[in-house]
């Protein structure tokens, strides 16, 4: 019957219920397919490290969708680049959510894309998975954190380097892009470093903007500022491809792990891929996740990795596939949603929130990492690696198991005091 014909026949009181109850049901029900955003760089000055995390959101869905898919249905994914453009980040995260019909979105990197985008998921109740360590101060109930909150990388790294093992360090550099991650970061770092009795003169702090390469004058200060006779740490919060110039420069101006170490908290094996890392052995980073840890669930994880990587001729992985932290936290975040799916019997926002609490997932660290029941971040174990001189790095420090995020620093004053309470839904 012809449409018109169709309601017709319908009694009007029916057919005033029958429409609405047919448009009030999920976009994604009415397809054959559950979409899923994928919201990273694929170009700009964040494409360096953005890029690996897009294709491991589609290997995971390849996974799924290779044992049945999710509620009887096939992912799909929509895959779109901001292009490191932070406001074109919101509108690509609109298009996604009230034209795609996306289930959920797993995306950016810096913490001024998240900001970009967290009033638009907040507005039209969908959920983005954050795959990166981050500054913290900040809980949404539309947003799952899966990267570090500053407890679980930033304080941990500088309380080892300020150890015996880490080389007593009594100077620090706080080296960072210019945007709130590395700024917040190093807030709460001053804090901390005050508290441990060091004076304001013994740290030195400067900012780079995004796509910065001339590092020559940079580190020439940094030398000197070293120079003073108390053992200098330099901290980088340096986000992108200026990590290349950075430790290029290092290598040129002879500047030693033994000298005047560096720790990273947004340099993995991916950001290291195009340097010369044999001048650089020593330097360190911190992470929730290295390639180079031995377990069977990591074994596994590199071995799916590197069969995908040569099947699709991901460039730069076919012939040597990489992982690293932000991809780990992006295939826990991924596989939890699925899971919360499966829970919750349907990819409704607010069933997948109330499903996600306390899901687990045996994760490539070796841990059984678990999704807070209260504040949206995993818990996670901390590892300190130093550069090796195949790009690899060596586990020199780490914690004894998983620690739980406090998103509120209590290095921030403004957070005195402050409970570290449920997500209000």
């Amino acid at each position: 019957m012809k449409r018109r014909e169709l309601l017709a026949a319908v009694p009007a009181g029916v057919a005033g219920l029958a429409a609405p109850a047919l448009l009030s049901l999920p976009a994604q029900a009415q397809g054959a397919t559950i979409k899923v955003g994928v919201l990273h760089s694929l170009s700009g000055t964040m494409a360096i490290s953005e890029t690996v995390l897009k294709d491991t959101v589609l290997m995971a869905i390849d996974e799924i969708n290779a044992k049945g898919g999710l509620l009887g249905k096939k992912l799909e994914a929509v895959v779109v680049d901001p292009a490191s453009n932070w406001p074109l980040f919101a509108e690509k995260a609109r298009q996604l959510i009230s034209q795609d019909k996306v289930a959920a979105v797993f995306g950016c990197w810096t913490s001024v894309s998240r900001k970009s985008v967290l009033p638009v998921f907040e507005q039209l109740n969908s959920l983005l998975f954050y795959p990166v360590q981050y500054e913290g101060e900040e809980l949404s109930k539309n947003v799952f954190y899966t990267g570090a909150a500053p407890n679980q990388q930033a304080i941990p790294a500088v309380e080892y380097l300020m150890s015996k093992d880490g080389g007593a360090a009594k100077r620090f550099v706080l080296l960072g892009t210019d945007y709130v991650y590395p700024r917040t970061t190093n807030k709460i770092l001053r804090s901390f470093l005050k508290s441990k009795g060091i004076p304001e003169a013994d740290i030195m702090e400067e900012y780079t903007p995004f796509g910065h390469s001339d590092y020559q004058t940079i580190i020439a200060n940094i030398k000197k500022f070293a120079a003073a006779g108390k053992r200098t740490a330099v901290i980088s919060t340096i986000n992108g491809d200026s990590n290349v110039p950075f430790y290029k420069e290092l290598g040129n101006q002879g500047l030693k792990a033994t000298d005047v170490p560096v720790v990273a908290f947004s340099v993995g094996e991916e950001e290291l891929r195009g340097v010369d890392t044999k001048p650089l052995v020593g330097h360190l980073a911190a992470w929730n996740y290295f390639m180079s840890l031995k377990n069977p669930a990591n074994d596994d994880f590199i071995k799916k990795w590197s069969a995908y990587a040569k099947a699709k001729g991901l460039a730069g992985h076919k012939d040597k596939p990489i992982t690293n932290d932000p991809m780990e936290a992006t295939y826990i975040g991924f596989n939890m949603w699925a899971q919360a799916v499966t829970k919750a019997k349907s990819t409704d926002t607010d069933k997948v929130i109330a499903a996600m609490a306390g899901q687990t997932f045996k994760a490539p660290s070796g841990i059984t990492s678990k999704m807070d029941e209260k504040n949206h971040h995993l818990h996670k174990s901390v590892f300190i690696g130093e550069v090796q001189a195949d790009g690899q790095f060596k586990v020199v420090w780490k914690t004894p198991g998983p620690v739980r995020a406090n998103p509120w620093s209590p290095f921030i004053p403004e957070n005195k005091g402050k409970k570290d309470e449920p997500v209000k839904t």
